[in-house]
C-alpha cells in the first residue's frame, strides 16, 4: 500500500455483451448499426451511466461511435446487474499477475 497518500481511482468502466433478444439498431452518420455492447461506467457519485456499441448493419468495419441506451427496464435491468457483478468480481480480485 502507499503510504500516507490515497489511491485516486478516475474511472471503473467494463464492457457487457448484450443479450440476443434484447439487442436493438439505431442510425448515425447514414449508416444504421446493430448495437451489441454496453460500456458501463460507475459515476463519481455512484451512480452508473450507459451508451451502446455495435456494428454497421451492411457489414464492413464500423467506427467506435457510441449510442445512447434507450430507455427500456430490460435494459436498465442489464446495467444495474453488469454493476453489480462488477463489483463482485472488482472485490474478489488476486492481485496482479
Amino acid at each position: 500500500m502507499i503510504a500516507d497518500a490515497a489511491v485516486e481511482v478516475t474511472a471503473l468502466a467494463v464492457n457487457v455483451v448484450v443479450p440476443e433478444e434484447l439487442r436493438w439498431d439505431d442510425v448515425r452518420r447514414g449508416r444504421r448499426f446493430w448495437l451489441t455492447t454496453l460500456n458501463v461506467r460507475l459515476l463519481p457519485d455512484g451512480h452508473l451511466a450507459a451508451k451502446a456499441y455495435g456494428r454497421p448493419v451492411e457489414g464492413g468495419r464500423g467506427t467506435y461511435v457510441s449510442f445512447p441506451v434507450p430507455d427500456r427496464p430490460e435494459l436498465a435491468a442489464l446495467v444495474a446487474e453488469a454493476g453489480t457483478r462488477a463489483g463482485q468480481l472488482w472485490s474478489s480480485h488476486r492481485g496482479l499477475r
